[in-house]
């Protein structure tokens, strides 16, 4: 168990760090929309949409490593100042009745959704926008299937920790 929730901890980690250079395309993008909006008069739907994906996809990838990292809201206020076992055991019933049913579901509904998008390689509704919205629609079974390994990973770390005392 513990060498599974390493790898998971592993991937996660290698594609939320990919995703947070993200951070830097989508500050840099909308800058440059800005500007190029309210000093030369010229917009673009391309580069907005650019902007769009980006942050969906930095926000969607970057979750699982988030949660990896402790950074995923809780009841603070009793998780900070709780033991080890008393952390395990949220973590445990966190994971167990509230992630894994919430992301399981999502991936169930999300993945007919993605796949009908493929089906006709959807494109944006705009003229000019990017013909990828497919991929857009890709990015939230993706997102589900990383928050399942990442809490199923948590479990088991929790489950561990539970065992030893």
């Amino acid at each position: 168990m513990l060498k599974f929730a390493d790898l998971v901890d592993c991937v996660t980690a290698a594609i939320g760090r990919a995703a947070a250079w993200l951070a830097l395309v989508v500050v840099l993008l909308q800058f440059a929309l800005v500007v190029a909006r309210y000093a030369l008069g010229f917009g673009s739907i391309w580069l907005t949409e650019t902007v769009v994906y980006a942050n969906a996809a930095l926000f969607l990838f970057a979750s699982a490593w988030t949660l990896a990292a402790g950074g995923h809201v809780r009841l603070d206020v009793f998780y900070a100042h709780a033991s080890p076992r008393a952390r395990a055991c949220v973590d445990l019933i966190g994971s167990l009745l509230l992630l894994l049913p919430f992301a399981l579901t999502l991936l169930l509904l999300s993945t007919p959704f993605a796949a009908r998008s493929w089906a006709i390689l959807e494109r944006s509704q705009e003229a000019s926008g990017l013909p990828l919205v497919f991929l857009l629609k890709t990015f939230i079974p993706v997102f589900a299937a990383l928050m399942i390994l990442q809490g199923i990973a948590q479990a088991f770390r929790a489950l561990l920790l539970l065992r030893q005392g």
